[in-house]
């Protein structure tokens, strides 16, 4: 089974409930149809109410069950959502009228939906930047207790004809850490191993990567790649990983045996960790929009409950993919 079809399976599978924070957008409303008729997740859309009735009846989705509308101005939740938010944030000054005034924001409500119980993942973004998205779910749901930071990762599918490899990579990070220390890298490559390991079944083979291969170019950015290296290798020994290399050596075989001839990983690494944001994003971009690669995310990881962000450039497919992988993080 290909990924992808093996990700919505098990989103089926799991029937989970995932509050979309943007419900009032045509293209998260189609998606929340389409995951229903493919049962894919059962959904609520959060936002001003008679907008997304109205949409939901333009796209046809009106009478499909498991899709709910919750319009912060009037949820029957109010009082319990403002209490959990003056209680998590009451340390940084905020107070109880401020707690009422913040559940109002459509991202916070999604997110103490799912802190309460009320629903499993949470997803945004499509008309949000990521930094409001991430700082509601950090602010919300908290870290995960083993987790040292907060990252994200893209689910790269290669699964057209002219694919020479098929099957899932992950890039990261490639939308959140900016500019990761040597010690942050290894946590994001220790993290992205076991979110490709969750989503979909593979063993990780991790790729530390850089404009030098094996010494071929020295400096301080070549160097926070090695120790990077060092450092994941002391956090998971038994984990394939090889690094400083570039990216064909860690890709195609051909190369491999050329530059690094004696990479366990042999030019095929499936999870690609980038020395920074500037490189990854811009990687992710140019497999998608010239190699044809479907790219699911940013996908965050560290997080205590689900919550994820969406690329504006989204469309409802994208939307529906999102819910999958949420759905299959609970």
């Amino acid at each position: 089974m290909k990924p992808l079809q093996m990700i919505l399976a098990n989103a089926a599978r799991s029937d989970r409930k995932i509050v979309l924070s943007e419900g009032e957008d045509p293209r998260v409303i189609e998606a929340a149809i389409q995951s229903r008729k493919q049962k894919v997740a059962r959904i609520v859309l959060v936002g001003d109410r008679e907008t997304i009735l109205k949409g939901l009846a333009a796209a046809g989705g009106s009478d499909l069950d498991g899709i709910e509308v919750h319009d912060p101005r009037d949820s029957s939740l109010k009082s319990e959502m403002s209490a959990k938010f003056h209680e998590l944030r009451k340390h940084k000054g905020v107070t109880e009228a401020d707690a009422e005034t913040a559940i109002l924001n459509p991202h916070i409500y999604a997110a103490l939906l799912v802190k309460l119980g009320h629903a499993d993942g949470t997803l945004g973004g499509a008309t949000t930047a990521t930094a409001e998205i991430v700082r509601s779910a950090i602010q919300v749901i908290g870290t995960a207790p083993d987790a040292k930071m907060v990252s994200s990762f893209f689910l790269m599918l290669l699964c057209k004809d002219y694919h020479e490899k098929k099957g899932a990579l992950v890039f990261s990070d490639a939308g959140l850490v900016i500019d990761p220390t040597a010690a942050e890298m290894a946590e994001i490559a220790h993290a992205s191993a076991a979110s490709l390991e969750h989503l979909t079944g593979e063993t990780p083979r991790v790729a530390m990567l850089s404009f030098s291969t094996r010494g071929s170019a020295g400096g301080e950015k070549v160097s926070k790649v090695v120790e990077a290296t060092q450092i994941l290798r002391k956090m998971a020994p038994d984990m394939n990983v090889d690094g400083e290399l570039q990216f064909d050596a860690a890709f195609v075989p051909s190369v491999a045996s050329a530059k690094a001839p004696d990479s366990a990983l042999g030019g095929n690494a499936n999870i690609f960790i980038f020395p920074n944001l500037d490189t990854g994003n811009i990687a992710y971009k140019i497999a998608q929009r010239i190699g044809g690669a479907v790219a699911i995310g940013p996908i965050l990881q560290g997080l205590a409950q689900p919550a994820n962000d969406l690329s504006r450039g989204c469309d409802a497919e994208d939307i529906l993919h999102m819910i999958a992988v949420t759905s299959a993080q609970c």
